[in-house]
């Protein structure tokens, strides 16, 4: 199965392609609302409050059997979006007195069970200077890297003391330039740290933002007259990389990941209550509160409405029937026929079961992809609805050129590893996620949902074969980072 660009398709293909996209975020990402399977997109700046604080903004989770170390499993976890290359002298950093979560769900129940925890402070060796550094940076205790910032990453299991797993390391800094950091990638390395006698890695730094998608959904749904597709709108942009590999079977429940192996898994970052601005300085004080959560991303953006979105960004999984509304009564559907002609899709019935059950004239195909888990793939026994990834620990990865059964489609290309069972940085969630919409895993479906897409089909930057795997990020020196 080949995605057809929509620059290169027949008019039918056209029609096609637009309204499997509107299909896509009117039905798959409603849907998502109580989502368990992969992210479908990029989350950047999807509610009111947390687009005016980017430093806590998450923008995509990523969860994968390790392809080099099976016995493993990685997290890749971003925050702040559409980082500018150049976007001195202040450049990209976490924030300070914030929590940056990937949380655990390993028994089903859409709580977490453990939580890998960051935490970060800044440091400036000078403040007599406007420069990010005073000199090419060749090590990251390099003198001349002016500020920089370290993290403790903690783990927390409810119930029990937390744990130190490791501690004041550095963070990989924003590449500034070629002149400024002449080898970024001997930075990187040396960024990547060992911990629990090296049984398990992390990664915090700057990284090319890994998905690739035409977002000029937001501009009257790709232009009003299908315009505006094909173009990968996050080339050349930055993200802040939070990257975990760990053991599998410290993640899984009880001794033995076959007994139970399928786990869920979704970021938060949580900033203390109160800020206080004086005389220059800021402070912030009080309890911790939540104010960004990703599993599925995009559900804020295209699903709830905007007196909900906040309060989705601070509400947990085991809550997630308080939307359930949005998914039952969508509104994009509504404009699509508005604005295309497209007939909306029948929502389901007032009267019946909610969409944890299988209601006759909903999709149960949806369902289970998006609600709760593949049977026989990535379903826990006894899952409460609730969105967040999936990832079944005991599928072994599928790599190319090496498998055979590798597709950038996942699963419904045939290889298992893939999307909706967790989520690799090259499965092309978007074109995946239009063809389920469109029925692929349907006994009979319409032959134009084997070749819908988006037609941005890869990353411009690629991905490593080794941890943390994402691309390197966007030089600030090049003039033009974001073009072909």
């Amino acid at each position: 199965m080949t995605s057809a660009s929509i620059g290169r398709g027949t008019a039918s293909q056209k029609r096609w392609l637009a309204g499997g996209i509107a299909l896509l975020l009117a039905l798959g990402l409603a849907m998502g609302v109580l989502a368990p399977a992969g992210s479908n997109a990029s989350s950047h700046r999807e509610a009111p409050l947390i687009s005016a604080d980017p430093q806590v903004d998450g923008t995509d989770v990523y969860a994968f059997v390790s392809p080099d170390d099976p016995t493993k499993v990685t997290f890749i976890s971003n925050w702040i979006p559409n980082e500018e290359p150049a976007g001195g002298p202040n450049f990209y950093r976490f924030a300070t007195k914030a929590r940056y979560d990937v949380k655990i769900d390993n028994d089903g129940d859409a709580k977490p069970d453990l939580v890998y925890r960051w935490k970060f402070k800044n440091h400036y060796r000078s403040k007599d200077t406007i420069l990010y550094n005073t000199g090419p940076v060749t090590s990251l205790t390099d003198e001349n890297l002016n500020f920089y910032q370290t993290y403790d990453l903690k783990k927390v299991v409810p119930g029990r003391k937390t744990k130190t797993l490791a501690n004041d390391r550095i963070v990989v800094p924003s590449y500034v330039g070629d002149a400024s950091m002449p080898d970024y990638g001997a930075l990187r390395d040396e960024g990547t740290y060992s911990f629990a006698t090296a049984t398990s890695k992390v990664f915090a730094g700057q990284a090319n933002d890994p998905f690739f998608i035409d977002l000029r959904v937001f501009d009257l749904l790709y232009g009003g007259d299908f315009s505006e597709v094909g173009d990968d709108t996050l080339k050349g942009f930055n993200v802040n990389t939070l990257a975990l590999q760990v053991p599998i079977t410290a993640v899984a429940r009880g001794k033995n990941p076959v007994d139970n192996p399928v786990i869920g898994t979704w970021s938060t970052t949580a900033r203390r209550r109160l800020r206080v601005e004086r005389d220059g300085n800021q402070s912030f004080k009080g309890k911790y509160a939540q104010v960004s959560r990703l599993g599925n991303p995009l559900v804020n953006e295209l699903v709830i409405a905007l007196s909900d979105k906040d309060r989705w960004n601070a509400s947990a999984p085991r809550d997630d029937a308080q939307f359930l509304k949005y998914v039952k009564e969508p509104e994009l559907p509504e404009l699509i026929e508005a604005i295309y002609g497209i007939p909306a899709p029948d929502t389901c019935p007032p009267n019946e079961p909610d969409s944890a059950g299988d209601p006759p004239r909903c999709r149960t195909d949806l369902i289970d992809v998006f609600l709760r888990g593949v049977k026989d793939l990535n379903r826990p026994p006894g899952v409460t609805p609730s969105e967040q990834m999936r990832l079944n620990l005991t599928t072994p990865p599928c790599e190319a050129p090496t498998c055979p059964e590798h597709s950038d489609l996942g699963v419904i290309g045939g290889d298992l590893a893939g999307y909706p069972n967790g989520r690799r940085l090259a499965d092309d969630a978007i074109d995946i996620t239009l063809r389920v919409v469109e029925g692929i895993l349907l006994p009979e479906h319409d032959p134009a949902a084997e070749t819908l897409g988006d037609g941005v089909n890869n990353d411009d930057a690629g991905f490593g074969n080794t941890f943390p795997y994402v691309g390197l990020p966007a030089s600030g020196s090049d003039p033009q980072p974001h073009q072909d």
